[in-house]
């Protein structure tokens, strides 16, 4: 069975023919899943009934993505004298250490192989604290004890100064109405939860069982607790739990912690390492992904990105969140802490089409002066949302609990908020999440390109949840299976533009229509669609007020 990817290969061949990915670690990308023991009628082999049950909660199908790559293919890279690192389903292929570098070409020559990356240097080590966790590593001074709640004070916690990044943005009213993550399952993609296993904020987590595991996609079989503090004090914005002093957004969720990012460097295997840990995230049957990392530029320049690759389906690490997000899982994404540098646009993977990329603001609602600046034209909008990513109350390593700074703080508000509000409905999808999250923004009606939205109301997503006309204004999408045509009945609410955006499975865009409708009744025809290949599609539909994904299918 052939398994085309063409939005990944296309920028992958865009790399010289040897382009490295890292010194000695190479992606070795394969040509098909051929003669593989896995089928999709039999899902159960590679995924958790708990991925199962989401996908079919979602209306998502089982796909040719969803495989896993071919074991024998695996193996006889591997008896080639290479170690293999992280298979990767969704881009097919396959990241490998090679300490002979000569074997390669073997390697290259395998009939299955469309392509190796590789390239030279670009080995640089940056001491502690590193450059690309700058901003996030200056955490203050520790936090005094917050008095007892008073009578007149009736939230579900005792919040501490964290009561002010969550207030907010009113996840405190989340809380109050019985929602504090209970049964999601949100997955950390960081670069390692340096004492997370015996730091008092997350004696909640750790006696619950609420940490389900960890996983190391940097150096496989690692303790991710001996790693960097990034992702503990990323974790605590959602998972602690000091009364009086730090009460995360979600401090009843559970958790798979897993390390994709190496610290010390920057390299492009990161994004591979990133999109091996968001399919795992997506085989044990995360709801969430929190991902307070970004790629932009790289120790060798050569993979550096520019913001022409910022369009939402471009990089290895975008078209894996884009994935992740079509599996029905909330992505969540910072939006990167270049304001002001002279890189005019957000990293990736925030830039995705299918990923909420979250702005920082301050404890009064004003932008952060790094908070990076996105684009909102030609339909997209980036950032998404804002959050509280200025003094943000966070765990230290030393066990205290301090102020930090960056949208890598500002993204665990909201995705730990966002599993809150999945909790509060269990019949929506991670795309009605989204749309009711920027609905309740303060920016809602004009949007930016610096705080997107603006900062979420969850005490109003939660309502708007609630309100399924406002959810879903297409009432039916026909035929589909298609061959030449879609019809979409859509009941407008006013008159506006509405956008028609079809993607195939790797998260490309195929085609991109815009159409006027009225208040009332609408039937709206996209014709010659012929040309199009046979397979699964998704079809999002987005206006004003917003966005709506259905699957189809072309015959």
């Amino acid at each position: 069975m052939k398994i085309f990817f063409s939005g990944t290969v296309l920028f992958l061949l865009a790399f010289a023919a040897s382009a490295q990915v890292a010194p000695n670690k190479f992606f070795v990308a394969f040509t098909d899943k051929n003669g593989t023991p896995y089928s999709i009628n039999d899902p159960g082999a590679f995924l958790t009934q708990r991925s199962i049950d989401r996908r079919i909660a979602q209306g998502i199908p089982i796909v040719e993505n969803d495989l896993p790559v071919t074991p024998s293919y695996i193996q006889q890279v591997k008896s080639l004298g290479v170690s293999i690192l992280n298979p990767t389903k969704w881009l097919n292929g396959v990241t490998v250490y090679a300490s002979d570098t000569s074997v390669m070409a073997a390697i290259r020559a395998l009939s299955f192989v469309l392509q190796v990356y590789k390239s030279t240097g670009g080995n640089k080590t940056v001491p502690e604290p590193d450059n690309k966790f700058l901003m996030e590593s200056r955490i203050s001074a520790v936090v005094a004890p917050a008095p007892a709640k008073s009578a007149a004070n009736t939230t579900a916690y005792n919040y501490g100064m964290s009561y002010t990044q969550i207030h907010q943005v009113k996840g405190d009213v989340l809380h109050n109405l019985g929602f504090h993550g209970e049964g999601k399952v949100i997955a950390v993609l960081d670069a390692g939860f340096l004492h997370a296993d015996y730091l008092p904020a997350f004696d909640s987590l750790r006696a619950n069982n609420q940490i389900l595991g960890t996983r190391d996609f940097v150096l496989p079989g690692n303790n991710v607790y001996n790693e960097y503090f990034h992702g503990m004090s990323v974790l605590s914005i959602m998972g602690g739990n000091i009364p009086g002093m730090l009460v995360g957004t979600a401090p009843k969720a559970s958790y798979w912690l897993l390390r994709s990012e190496d610290a010390p460097t920057e390299n492009i295997i990161e994004e591979y390492n990133w999109v091996s840990a968001a399919e795992f995230a997506d085989s044990v049957g995360a709801d969430v992904i929190n991902s307070s990392l970004g790629y932009t530029t790289f120790d060798d320049p050569k993979y550096d990105h520019s913001c022409a690759d910022m369009n939402g389906h471009r990089t290895p690490v975008t078209t894996g969140a884009n994935l992740a997000a079509s599996k029905g899982i909330a992505v969540i994404n910072s939006a990167g802490n270049s304001g002001g540098t002279g890189w005019d646009c957000i990293s990736a993977p925030a830039d995705g089409d299918q990923v909420m990329a979250i702005a920082a603001v301050d404890s009064n609602g004003f932008r952060a002066y790094f908070s990076s600046v996105g684009v909102d034209t030609s339909g997209r909008v980036k950032p998404n949302v804002a959050a509280m990513g200025v003094e943000t109350v966070v765990a230290n390593s030393d066990g205290s609990i301090g102020r930090g700074s960056g949208t890598s703080y500002s993204s665990p508000v909201m995705a730990g908020l966002t599993a809150c509000l999945l909790q509060s409905n269990t019949s929506v999808t991670n795309f009605d999440a989204y749309n009711a999250i920027q609905r309740s923004a303060n920016h809602f009606s004009n949007p930016d390109s610096l705080l997107g939205y603006g900062i979420p109301d969850f005490s109003n997503a939660v309502l708007l949840l609630s309100v399924d006309n406002t959810i879903h204004p297409v009432s039916s999408i026909f035929p589909n299976p298609f061959t030449d045509h879609l019809t979409v009945k859509y009941i407008g609410s006013r008159d506006e533009q509405i956008s028609f955006t079809l993607f195939d499975q790797t998260g490309r865009i195929i085609l991109k229509r815009e159409n006027r409708v009225v208040q009332g009744q609408n039937s709206i025809t996209m014709n010659s669609l012929s040309g199009l290949s046979r397979g699964i599609y998704v079809l999002q539909i987005s206006g004003e007020y917003f966005t709506e994904t259905k699957k189809i299918v072309k015959y």
